[in-house]
């Protein structure tokens, strides 16, 4: 159970409900019972209840103001008469560990007489609402849910937009992986060399294959000279054809 601490001037409500099967001070008629409660300086009385007898009922509320150090409401019952002084029935202390740490207290108290035997019981209900409740994490806590409301965010700035499909680019992604060349010593050595022969060792490009003096290029730039029309040895009309026209019979 845990200790309330700091209960100076704070308030408690003490509700009076009931007594049960008090000592009977009467002899011929039912007695009238009350009850008073007694805080510090601090005295309270219910009602009346009159012809109440052994079982009477008041369901008073009386609100106390705590004083530090003092845990403890001193309870009285007295039978009230007309013509005599009031009868003592039963006395009991209250204790409000309980409703200090907790908050909430219904409990029938037990009444003894003055000479301490059993007068009866009272029963009380409490409520002590500054109760201390225990911490149940050392975390911070985070900031409050909110829920948001359509089209507003609980945020100063909206958040961005995250489309649902990627965009489409000109160019291609940038590649994970490093573009340089591996390390040599990773690798065997190749057979074959890597360094451009030097230019000599190349044809000319203005001629190939290369000519020779002994046979012409038949790409001349003579071959394409326009040439005189009709060539020569060409006449017209033609000349009759070879052999005997008409035919010989046979």
């Amino acid at each position: 159970m845990s200790i309330a601490y700091g209960i100076q001037g704070q308030l408690l409500e003490v509700t009076v409900v009931a007594c049960n099967k008090l000592k009977d001070t009467e002899w011929i008629s039912r007695q009238d019972p009350y009850v008073c409660l007694e805080y510090g300086s601090s005295k309270f009385r219910t009602r009346t209840c009159t012809d109440g007898g052994k079982n009477p009922t008041f369901q008073e509320k009386f609100v106390f103001k705590l004083i530090e150090g003092l845990r403890e409401i001193n309870v009285v019952v007295w039978n009230s008469n007309t013509v005599n002084s009031d009868d003592f029935i039963g006395s009991g202390k209250v204790q409000l560990q309980k409703v200090l740490s907790q908050g909430f207290d219904d409990t029938a108290w037990p009444l003894q007489r003055k000479n301490g035997r059993h007068a009866g019981e009272v029963r009380l209900i409490m409520h002590y609402a500054n109760t201390n409740k225990p911490a149940t994490s050392h975390a911070q806590s985070g900031p409050p849910f909110v829920t948001p409301t359509p089209g507003s965010y609980p945020y100063s700035v909206a958040p961005p937009h995250v489309a649902s499909h990627p965009t489409p680019s000109g160019y291609p992604a940038p590649s994970p992986y490093s573009t340089a060349s591996p390390p040599s010593a990773f690798y065997p050595a190749s057979p074959y060399s890597t360094v451009p022969p030097p230019p000599a060792a190349y044809h000319s490009t203005s001629l190939y294959p290369p000519q020779s003096a002994a046979y012409p290029s038949p790409y001349s730039s003579s071959a394409y000279l326009p040439q005189p029309y009709p060539p020569q040895g060409y006449s017209y009309p033609p000349g009759q054809y070879p052999g005997v026209y008409p035919p010989r019979s046979y």
